[in-house]
């Protein structure tokens, strides 16, 4: 199943009065839409219709919510009337009316000039009716523009799930370079810890054998405190649960979201209990990665 990016966008033209919506066909008016969207926690829909096509908005919305799930969408219609070269001659009582509003707009500013023949068509040609039919053309042009629509989703959302996939395999990579660093820094400070006790055992009459016990505590509880096994096997298991979204496809922006929190928490904890600079800087550069996938995942469906 494909992975949806929540940013988009899509446009389309067609002629209402042909067979199909054909936007190949001339005629005198092209009917216009525009498909945009951008990532949103839920689907927030605005459409922008002329008031001949308002009455089509609940079939647009039914139709745009059985495809999107999540973003901020907006839908914007337009009628736009051509003048293409096919020109009619205007009706006698269009030319009688655009005459009768030329006299009374004269009567009242006398130094208005008279229209031209080039804005008497231009005028005609926009009050030129709209088909009765236009709500079948307009939602065929809807199915149209969101197919182009949600393969630009799709297409984007295949670039972010690659982009994904490369961040999860580095970070794989630097967990398993952590994980042999522990036991190694915990051997070594077990002996800085020793030799401190023996040396001050030196100075002193304490008792060896107590002196030796209080410095294998010491040793035990700065294991303790360092043992990040719990947090590197926590990384692999989100890491392991992001690559299995990222395969099963479908919307996992959200369900991704919580996991690249719980990833960025677990790395921040690394961190914390680091007792060497090269673990230091392990932590460092898995939150550099988890930061890169937490701005890739918020525009994911």
């Amino acid at each position: 199943m494909s992975v949806y990016s929540m940013t988009g966008y899509a446009t389309g033209q067609c002629n209402p009065r042909a067979q199909a919506c054909d936007d190949r066909t001339p005629g005198t008016s092209a009917l216009g839409l525009e498909i945009r969207a951008v990532n949103g926690r839920f689907l927030d829909l605005s459409l922008r219709l002329p008031e001949d096509l308002r009455a089509a908005e609940p079939a647009l919305r039914e139709r745009i919510g059985a495809r999107v799930r999540r973003g901020k969408v907006e839908l914007r219609a337009w009628i736009e009337q051509r003048g293409d070269g096919g020109l009619h001659a205007p009706a006698v009582a269009e030319l009688q009316r655009l005459l009768g509003m030329q006299e009374q707009i004269q009567a009242w500013l006398p130094q208005a000039r008279g229209l031209s023949v080039a804005e008497v068509l231009q005028l005609a040609q926009r009050n030129t009716p709209l088909p009765t039919d236009w709500m079948e053309p307009l939602l065929t042009l809807t199915e149209r523009v969101l197919d182009d629509f949600t393969a630009a989703r799709e297409r984007e959302g295949a670039r972010l799930v690659a982009m994904l996939r490369e961040r999860v395999a580095q970070l794989q990579r630097l967990v398993a370079q952590a994980e042999p660093l522990v036991p190694q820094i915990v051997a070594q400070q077990r002996e800085r810890i020793l030799q401190r006790f023996h040396d001050a055992l030196g100075a002193t009459q304490a008792d060896p054998v107590a002196v030796q016990e209080r410095a294998l505590v010491e040793a035990a509880a700065f294991a303790i405190r360092v043992d990040v096994a719990e947090e590197l096997t926590r990384l692999q298991s989100h890491l392991s649960e992001i690559e299995r979204l990222l395969q099963r496809g479908g919307e996992v922006g959200k369900r991704l979201d919580f996991l690249i929190q719980e990833l960025h928490r677990e790395a921040n904890t690394l961190g914390t209990k680091s007792a060497s600079l090269e673990l230091s800087r392990l932590s460092v550069d898995m939150k550099v990665l988890i930061e890169q996938m937490r701005e890739q995942v918020q525009n994911l469906e």
